[in-house]
């Protein structure tokens, strides 16, 4: 298993595991459609490399790599 943040552009994984999160950034990132269980395509990184652009449920999402390496992911083949 690895974190969100782990994962490279085109990626494709499932989410785990984001009990590592405070409950407040937990449920806005429910909220959001990050749920366990959820399908995650990592879209691309910013120049720097953070934010990273995650696709969710058909919906594109920016998030800080310090919350991406707090979700733990099951990488899809």
């Amino acid at each position: 298993m690895v974190t969100l943040a782990e994962l490279k552009v085109g990626d494709k994984a499932r989410v785990v595991n984001m009990q590592r999160l405070d409950r407040p950034l937990r449920k806005k990132l429910m909220v959001l459609g990050v749920l366990p269980s959820s399908e995650i395509h990592v879209v691309r990184f910013a120049p720097l490399g953070d934010p990273l652009q995650i696709e969710i449920c058909g919906v594109n999402i920016a998030l800080r790599r310090t919350i991406a390496a707090g979700i733990d992911v099951e990488v899809l083949a």
